[in-house]
């Protein structure tokens, strides 16, 4: 049931620019030229699909960079002379397993190799080195706006994707209506593509490419550009796959998207696998690398829990010491829905700083955000700080949070973000856990008990 692409495999040179991708894998691919690289057989309709994975072992991919066009005639024409061009590689050593029914998020800067990843992975691009071995039926999202023609209609456009995606007229006439109605475009679907918004193209091609729930889902960060009505219903549609037993393989710069949908994360950094595991323990590595300076440090530490702590900055200043308090001043780790708490926080300055600010965020178990704030935006930063001085914060609040368990992260800096001078920025400095001791049962991350007046007439 597997499929295998190697560098010099023939697949790989066929080349199919296309928003959409899908391929049936359930025939092997000989990895020779005289392969079957065009074998595809279809499962029928209401068959039952198997779960997919996706192997990638060494992939790498480099372009050819001449020092004039002349040396690349001139290689073309005396091959016997030598190569005269230099490999500008994009990607490195790429390598990492998706299991059946995994979801995996892939995250780094801009040009960090993302998307060629991803054309590799589908078979839009041939790499250099490597392979890339895909089980199950694959679906694809990537360059939006690249797989339909501007002067057909939308339906048409459905019509000759659909075919590509290898089904038949008649399996896409019976789809068209789901299409149409998950797309949700009204009467656009008969006007040419070329009067569609962004928008408008993400929305009917999603639709197309998930009309079919695929054995693996590639998509790149094409759904950024929806509206927000739209990504939730989408991301719906996602969650639903998965529940389903998709495999998920994401590009995203949502942290977000990321944290709530993946089993695990991989960050590329200068088209090198950086490092992988936990999406929160990613994302805050990440976070912690876009404000990397020379002077500045990045550190993981495993705590007895099992979670990944991250430690970044300069170290101007640090957090000594960190603790939730209740009302009446005692440590807890554990506090009732809507109890009254403090945050109480020791920091520690070390060199001479014009500014300091302190900042907090609450996140939930996945890291996502639940409540943050600074003394920057409450307007009491500290000015023209000291070395040996010390400082004690408070932050006293009603903790109307859900039950479940909960951290804090704080962050030194010299405004509302740590992307200027990040002093120290420490994740994980704190964990506690909320329960529902005296509060009717309700559902959610956050208590907002309402004040309910009905009129019945």
């Amino acid at each position: 049931m597997a499929t295998l692409y190697r560098a010099d495999s023939a697949a790989f040179r066929m080349q199919r620019h296309s928003t959409l991708f899908l391929r049936n894998q359930d025939a092997p691919l000989d990895s020779s030229p005289a392969g079957n690289a065009g074998a595809s057989a279809r499962p029928a309709l209401g068959a039952p699909q198997l779960m997919g994975s996706i192997r990638v072992s060494g992939l790498g991919k480099a372009y050819k960079q001449y020092p004039t066009r002349w040396s690349r005639a001139a290689e073309w024409v005396l091959p016997f002379a030598g190569p005269r061009h230099k490999l500008k590689w994009v990607l490195q050593d790429i390598s990492f397993h998706v299991e059946p029914g995994e979801a995996v998020g892939i995250i780094g800067i801009n040009g960090a190799g993302k998307s060629t990843l991803l054309k590799l992975i589908t078979g839009t691009s041939q790499p250099t080195t490597g392979n890339v071995q895909i089980t199950g039926r694959v679906a694809a999202m990537l360059e939006l706006g690249m797989g339909f023609h501007p002067d057909f209609t939308g339906r048409q456009n459905v019509y000759m994707s659909g075919q590509l995606l290898g089904y038949t007229t008649e399996d896409i006439t019976a789809m068209m209506p789901d299409i149409e109605a998950f797309a949700e475009i009204g009467d656009y679907i008969d006007q040419p593509v070329r009067v569609y918004s962004s928008g408008m193209q993400m929305r009917l091609a999603f639709s197309v490419a998930t009309a079919r729930r695929p054995d693996v889902l590639i998509v790149d960060e094409a759904l950024s550009v929806g509206d927000a009505y739209f990504q939730h219903k989408s991301f719906d549609r996602i969650r639903a796959f998965r529940n389903e037993g998709t495999t998920l393989l994401i590009v995203s710069h949502d942290k977000g998207s990321i944290q709530s949908i993946c089993d695990r994360a991989i960050l590329l950094d200068a088209g090198r696998l950086a490092k992988e595991g936990a999406p929160e323990e990613i994302m805050d590595f990440y976070n912690a690398m876009l404000a990397a300076r020379d002077n500045q440090t990045v550190t993981q530490k495993k705590l007895d829990d099992g979670k990944v702590q991250t430690v970044s900055g300069s170290g101007e200043a640090t957090v000594t010491d960190i603790a939730l308090l209740d009302e009446d001043g005692r440590p807890v780790e554990t506090i009732d829905v809507g109890s009254t708490v403090t945050l109480k926080v020791r920091v520690k300055v070390h060199a001479p700083i014009p500014r300091l600010v302190l900042g907090y965020m609450i996140k939930d178990r996945l890291g996502q955000p639940m409540y943050g704030t600074n003394t920057d935006l409450k307007q009491m930063q500290a000015d023209d700080v000291q070395p040996g001085e010390d400082f004690t914060y408070t932050f006293r609040f009603a903790a109307n949070l859900g039950p479940g368990s909960y951290s804090v992260a704080t962050a030194l800096v010299s405004t509302d973000t740590h992307l200027v001078n990040n002093y120290e920025w420490r994740d994980l400095a704190l964990v506690f856990n909320v329960m529902n001791l005296n509060r009717e049962h309700f559902v959610g991350c956050t208590w907002l008990d309402p004040i309910i007046h009905i009129e019945r007439t």
